[in-house]
């Protein structure tokens, strides 16, 4: 066994190789085919260090790597931006999606938040692609967690801000289907005085909403006393151009059974829609006209009518652009009860009739009483309001 505290001893001391080979006290006993001593010792000497050398740097490098992967981690690298991103935009989307007011209102569920809701997740898994290191570390399990507690937190400051601060009703995602496009949701009644509200949005501009403001004029002459109508027709650029309508924006409603609200663009300008007057009206616009489609109908905050027209704008081309009377023959025909346009508009305004008396409380009986209903119209109304469950 070489002693190499000796071999520093001599080599301190300038002796040669040859000469610390043959101290005793170094202890180098090399095989009789060495024929060098001297130069035998050196090479082990050097190998030894070597290793040595090796054998401290080993555990010295070993940390500093794990301290460089680390200290990499706390980065905000792409995986560790994609683990906080994916759980802040999964938890806000379900939420806003089961309770579209008020966590959906500020961005909707469908399409803002599944997009970026996307977006998060290919950055995720590009991120951990493209990384060489742990997919599953502590600071990547810490980005994930705080995504978690920032989605519940944006939820939850949004939901208590529209609820507190701007009166947004609390409404749930879907509801129960109905015969014509309508639909029942389980919400709180929206009322004004205690009178349902019957709520229209929409735009002279569109042929659709200008169809269907026939239905709803018609419903509401039946339920008080209408002032302010005045007719005009839709875009003549859109499809089926020329739609004769009556401008809902216009009416003035005294009534002691409804209240009416309508936001209706009434500029004339295709695409160009109105704002809203308040979270109510917003709220349910953005919870149940899917994609922002036009018209959009509520009654009472409980029957809805979005996503489809009350009445196909093709079933008045016979009076577009003022053809046979325009806008003031239909006008006529749907308020004496008589004639094609009042085939064409009937049905859904009966429809609306029915949930309007549905919302009321009362009977067929007591509002012909009140209202003075023709015949046909007390038949059509209890003939729906008997499939309202």
């Amino acid at each position: 066994m070489v002693d190499w505290d000796r071999v520093e001893e001599l080599r301190s001391k300038d002796w040669d190789w040859d000469q610390i080979a043959d101290d005793p006290k170094v202890g180098f006993h090399p095989d009789k085919s060495v024929q060098e001593p001297g130069r035998a010792l050196r090479g082990l000497y050097h190998h030894q260090r070597s290793r040595a050398r090796r054998r401290d740097e080993e555990p010295v490098t070993a940390a500093k790597a794990k301290q460089d992967v680390e200290k990499s981690e706390r980065k905000w690298t792409l995986p560790r931006i994609g683990y906080l991103l994916v759980p802040v935009f999964a938890i806000w989307f379900l939420i806003a999606y089961l309770v579209p007011s008020p966590v959906g209102l500020v961005l909707p569920a469908i399409p803002y938040l599944a997009l970026g809701l996307v977006v998060a997740a290919f950055l995720l898994l590009f991120g951990l692609f493209r990384s060489s290191g742990a997919r599953w570390s502590k600071p990547y399990r810490t980005a994930l967690v705080t995504g978690v507690v920032l989605g519940l937190v944006i939820s939850g400051v949004i939901a208590l801000g529209g609820i507190l601060f701007f009166g947004c009703p609390i409404l749930p995602s879907s509801g129960t289907s109905h015969p014509e496009g309508w639909m029942s949701v389980s919400a709180s009644p929206w009322q004004d005085g205690g009178r349902p509200v019957i709520f229209f949005y929409g735009a002279t501009w569109c042929p659709y909403c200008s169809a269907s403001s026939w239905a709803i004029w018609k419903a509401l002459t039946e339920f008080g006393q209408v002032t302010g109508a005045t007719t005009s027709y839709s875009a003549s650029g859109d499809v089926y151009p020329s739609t004769p309508e009556v401008v809902l924006a216009g009416l003035s409603v005294s009534s002691t059974t409804v209240s009416f609200q309508v936001a209706e663009d009434a500029s004339g300008n295709d695409g160009t829609f109105p704002g809203t007057a308040n979270c109510v009206q917003q709220a349910y616009f953005s919870a149940y006209a899917p994609m922002g489609t036009i018209p959009f109908v509520a009654i009472n905050g409980q029957y809805i009518h979005g996503g489809t027209t009350l009445i196909g704008p093709s079933n008045l081309q016979t009076w577009a652009g003022g053809q046979n009377g325009g806008a003031t023959s239909v006008m006529n025909q749907v308020s004496t009860e008589s004639g094609a346009a009042w085939n064409a508009v009937q049905d859904q305004a009966w429809w609306v009739m029915a949930y309007l008396t549905k919302s009321c409380g009362d009977t067929v009986a007591q509002l012909t009483s009140e209202y003075h209903w023709s015949a046909a119209t007390q038949a059509g109304v209890s003939s729906r309001l008997s499939q309202i469950s």
